[in-house]
């Protein structure tokens, strides 16, 4: 009996399928993310051993999704196209310019002196993730914290960061932000 569990996580895949393409577009704010997830989550499904015990079956397989999702977006973030690369080529001209080589240094200085600001562990959890691209869970076990707990001070830290350096905090992943015309479309 080898598909003990693999059929009846298809069968439960198949029968939600709408649902968890809503909810991962609703989470993800791109239905080609959904689609793409959706597609690894349902090969991966052959990849659940048989002495996986499965307590809740459409939470099990929309976590798989969000994690697919999150690795695919982790992966994408790291590849330039080869235009991307071009462009940098013909914009490297134009950033040799002294002025903008001082305005550059000072506002690292300042980005600097900000972090100091930060409590110590948001700090640190934040050059590591940030800076030197440490994998999330790997920060959680390093301060023996929840996954969440990292997901929550990486946050607080940018915000506070773009809040002190005037930027504007821009979520690229995740739910969508609250706008005027979805509030209003609440009402």
């Amino acid at each position: 009996m080898p598909d003990m569990i693999k059929k009846p996580l298809r069968e439960l895949f198949l029968s939600s399928y709408k649902e968890f393409r809503q909810r991962l577009w609703n989470r993800l704010g791109s239905p080609h993310l959904a689609d793409d997830a959706l597609h690894e989550t349902w090969l991966r499904i052959d990849g659940v051993g048989d002495g996986v015990v499965v307590k809740y079956p459409a939470a099990y397989l929309f976590r798989i999704a969000l994690n697919v999702a999150e690795e695919q977006r982790r992966s994408q973030s790291r590849v330039m196209s080869l235009g991307e690369v071009d462009e940098l080529y013909q914009v490297a001209d134009e950033l040799a310019d002294p002025a903008r080589i001082i305005i550059g240094e000072t506002e690292i200085e300042t980005f600097r002196q900000i972090l100091d600001e930060l409590p110590l562990r948001r700090r640190e959890m934040f050059i590591a993730a940030r800076l030197r691209d440490v994998p999330h869970t790997d920060i959680a076990r390093r301060f023996g914290v929840s996954l969440r707990t990292v997901e929550k001070e990486l946050k607080a830290g940018l915000q506070y960061c773009c809040e002190r350096m005037g930027k504007h905090y821009i979520q690229r992943f995740g739910p969508r932000p609250e706008t005027e015309a979805s509030l209003k479309n609440d009402e």
